[in-house]
């Protein structure tokens, strides 16, 4: 696990000087369980990073190619879901003047919330006034998340400092999932 602060929290107001309070993590977990045996989940989470998103990435087991030349990334699926609703495919496909040489290309579904549309917020607000608890974490599973939680909180994991619109200290690159981190540019999707 990397942890770190942005040095511009530092000089936040009421911080006090040699914090060495969270402000970003990358985290490679694995499940003890039969059928997520050897799948590595992959996160990065912090404050004052170039794009706010929360998002999701698998990316798929590299199949045999029929591209030799083929430079594209591995091929995945993505669902973020801020701030903007998105589903996409990134797949290997050959290139327009088929010379066999594959290309990644990136197949996105997107919903844009309209005006009339409730926000997250809004809506979570609106659910607990109304006693649904539908959206909200059983105890149980609010207990399991705070045992593995409190051993990483509970180690002294040195303070990385990075500076404020970077995506976290150079020493994240190391929990980097094989490809790399997705460092978006915007919330905008391109051909990659």
């Amino acid at each position: 696990m990397s942890c770190a602060g942005s040095s511009g929290y530092l000089q936040e107001p009421g911080v006090a000087p040699g914090s060495k309070t969270e402000t970003f993590a990358a985290v490679k977990l694995t499940l003890e369980s039969w059928r997520w045996d050897g799948v590595p989940f992959y996160i990065r989470a912090g404050k004052n990073l170039p794009v706010s998103s929360t998002e999701v990435m698998a990316r798929l087991r590299k199949a045999p190619t029929m591209f030799p030349n083929c430079t594209a990334p591995v091929n995945y699926l993505r669902f973020r879901i801020s701030p903007d609703v998105q589903i996409a495919l990134g797949a290997t496909v050959m290139d327009p003047e088929e010379k066999m040489i594959g290309r990644g290309i990136e197949l996105v579904a997107s919903h844009h919330p309209t005006a009339d549309e409730m926000d997250a917020y809004e809506r979570v607000l609106g659910d607990a006034m109304a006693g649904d608890p539908t959206l909200f974490a059983r105890e149980d599973y609010v207990e399991e998340a705070w045992r593995i939680v409190d051993t990483v909180l509970a180690a002294d994991t040195p303070v990385h400092l990075y500076d404020p619109g970077q995506w976290g200290p150079a020493d994240a690159q190391g929990l980097a999932p094989p490809g790399g981190w997705d460092n978006l540019a915007s919330t905008e999707t391109s051909e990659f």
